[in-house]
């Protein structure tokens, strides 16, 4: 029952809060106005993130309290602290346009401190770094991956319903995959999946509200931070693996857009059509079904990754997955635009 409530707060703040934040951005005129790259034809209120950070941390602080031990105690301020600088930093860009460098270099200090109060990744899915990395590989693969994550998230939040959808899926995924070795963290995460799912009322199509960088990089974070630390570790490979399964959509669509842009020897932040919510659009496949597409798509390795921490079956179905999306993103590679050609989705 405790977890229900855990989520049930969340989603209920969430949902209370949204259209205060929504009045307050309208009138102080934070918006993101139609432009000839975009397809809302209103100006949208562009700060949603505030109403899902404050459901979440709400949330979290309820399920702080049946925490016991001091480490628990530690991850979650690492949690916590971790949220509201990532939170903060968007936001910051939301209001006034911060430059790539100036992003990357607040989430740098950021991991850093999480880093140190326990939100770490100390193994790699590598021959010989699936036991345990030294500290300074540690502290930089964490930072990679806290950071990674969070920009990650932000370039999927390009269609009504997307980013939030996706989150909730994923956050429920760790939350299952986590209850046994880390039920504190899994309720954690239950809260994170509440504070999206009350804001995709509101997210969903049409989109009413935009969650901005400060919920795009807060949910991205917390995803991250909670595949690090909530899910089982026994130093194998397998266990390893298990982060990287569940949030292996956004972790594949940004080392190929990524890539792609490098070699076309542009900048890893010059805005593009690559994205794979981008491409299945310019297939001319119905948004919504592009949006339950990419839900699926995340939901399968998540299950997949499941699977794996009770049998070799899993095996098959991630590389299935792999194979899945591999075929999809084949199929769309050609379909690369300026994008000043097509319209995003809004965001």
């Amino acid at each position: 029952m405790f977890p229900l409530l855990v989520s049930g707060a969340a989603v209920l703040v969430t949902v209370g809060l949204t259209p205060l934040v929504q009045k307050i951005g309208l009138k102080l005129g934070y918006i993101d106005r139609p432009n000839a790259r975009k397809i809302h034809q209103q100006p949208i209120v562009r700060i949603g993130g505030v109403a899902i950070f404050v459901g979440t941390f709400l949330s979290w602080m309820l399920a702080s309290q049946t925490f016991s031990s001091t480490s628990e105690h530690h991850l979650f301020l690492g949690l916590l602290l971790g949220g509201l600088g990532f939170f903060a930093t968007g936001l910051m860009d939301d209001l006034f346009d911060l430059s790539p460098f100036a992003r990357l270099g607040l989430q740098a200090v950021l991991s850093a401190g999480v880093w140190s109060l326990g939100i770490r990744l100390d193994a790699l899915p590598l021959p010989g770094l699936s036991d345990s990395l030294p500290a300074w590989l540690s502290l930089l693969v964490t930072f990679l991956w806290l950071a990674g994550m969070a920009n990650a998230i932000n370039w999927l939040d390009g269609m009504d319903g997307l980013a939030a959808g996706t989150v909730t899926v994923a956050a429920g995924v760790l939350a299952v995959m986590g209850w046994a070795a880390h039920p504190a963290i899994s309720r954690m995460a239950l809260g994170l999946g509440g504070g999206t799912l009350g804001f995709f009322k509101f997210h969903a199509a049409p989109a009413r509200i935009f969650m901005g960088d400060g919920g795009s990089y807060f949910l991205g974070f917390s995803l991250a931070a909670i595949a690090a630390v909530g899910l089982p570790s026994d130093g194998s490979f397998t266990t390893a693996l298990l982060p990287f399964a569940v949030l292996l959509v956004p972790i594949l669509d940004m080392t190929l857009v990524i890539g792609a842009r490098l070699s076309d020897r542009k900048s890893p932040f010059f805005p593009d059509q690559r994205h794979i919510h981008h491409r299945l659009m310019h297939a001319n496949l119905p948004k919504a079904t592009v949006v339950w597409c990419i839900y699926g798509l995340t939901l399968l390795p998540g299950l997949s990754a499941l699977v794996l921490m009770h049998t070799p079956l899993g095996w098959w179905l991630l590389g299935a997955e792999l194979a899945l999306f591999s075929l999809t993103i084949r199929s769309l590679w050609p379909q690369t635009v300026e994008p000043a050609i097509l319209p995003t989705a809004g965001h």
